[in-house]
């Protein structure tokens, strides 16, 4: 018997449709997965059911691809250990992070089978106090929950608003191209999340050297999803409703702040979650063939320090 959540209507069908699930094949597709898991020593990766399924559904049920990006998913955490480890809610200055809501989603979809809505606002955070380390770690968990909690955000996929508001070069500097291509892999070739498009507003002079950074590692088909609209929120709005944002934007969503308390609950009550996930990830010594470092995945040359800026 296949313990995840039933679907609503609308995402089964668009499950369906888009990602060639076929629920009377879920179980054996599980087992199958299960299977592989138990023959790669290497990789030591949760098991349940909610779980595997984001895995199979990112994959659109390609048991070789939701494979590889199992593998991958893991080996990026194991390589990433100060964006991944020590994740727990309650360590203070992981709190403090969270409460400032730099990275919340949205608590409405434009239908019920819609993409579920990211807001990213930097400025929330001083960068003189948090490295950008330890801001992506918070929005690492808030995925991870996501990903077994949310069915519009793992069948519908996600489109994120990053609004650069009264962002400094400070927030910049903390860009290196070595930390660009780590987040560019870990979402592009390591995330089985389906990413719809992603929307730059409040753009900042010395925005174009990050974007041109990030675009740089993209592949073809998330660049073309990306749209960059300056202080033009209409613009915006032509992709996003307005009702779907929060107060301070003109929405119906209710108070930053409403949404924000409502995350830090979430995140909390997943501790035990979270403190589980430090025995998970690859082990390069049992690895078949060659194994992975970090230095042959993500290491580029220079800083953005070297970089131009007028």
């Amino acid at each position: 018997m296949v313990n995840i959540r039933p679907l609503p209507e609308a995402l089964s069908e668009k499950a369906r449709l888009e990602l060639n699930e076929r629920p009377e094949r879920i179980e054996e597709d599980l087992s199958a997965l299960r299977q592989w898991l138990a023959k790669n020593p290497h990789i030591r990766s949760r098991v349940d059911d909610q779980f595997l399924v984001c895995f199979l559904r990112g994959c659109k049920y390609s048991l070789e691809r939701t494979k590889e990006k199992l593998d991958m998913f893991y080996t990026v955490r194991t390589m990433s250990p100060e964006l991944i480890r020590s994740r727990d809610p309650l360590n203070p200055r992981t709190l403090e992070i969270i409460r400032l809501g730099v990275g919340i989603p949205l608590p409405h979809t434009d239908t019920p089978d819609s993409p579920r809505i990211l807001l990213i606002r930097p400025a929330a955070y001083e960068p003189s106090q948090y490295t950008i380390e330890e801001v992506i770690r918070v929005s690492t968990m808030a995925n991870d929950l996501m990903m077994i909690e949310d069915d519009n955000f793992v069948i519908a996929g996600q489109i994120g608003i990053l609004d650069l508001a009264n962002v400094t070069m400070a927030h910049f500097l903390q860009f290196t191209p070595s930390f660009v291509k780590k987040m560019t892999i870990m979402s592009q070739e390591a995330s089985p999340l389906r990413q719809k498009g992603f929307h730059y507003i409040n753009t900042p002079h010395g925005f174009e050297i990050v974007f041109n950074m990030f675009k740089s590692f993209m592949s073809e088909k998330n660049k073309s999803r990306l749209y960059v609209h300056g202080c033009d929120m209409d613009s915006l709005y032509k992709y996003i409703p307005k009702r779907l944002f929060p107060m301070e934007y003109g929405g119906d969503a209710g108070p930053i702040q409403t949404i924000i308390n409502q995350c830090e609950e979430k995140l909390l009550s997943y501790r035990e979650y979270f403190l589980e996930e430090d025995q998970y990830g690859t082990d390069e010594n049992k690895r078949p063939g060659r194994p992975r470092n970090a230095q042959s995945m993500f290491g580029v040359e220079g800083s953005f320090r070297k970089l131009e800026v007028d």
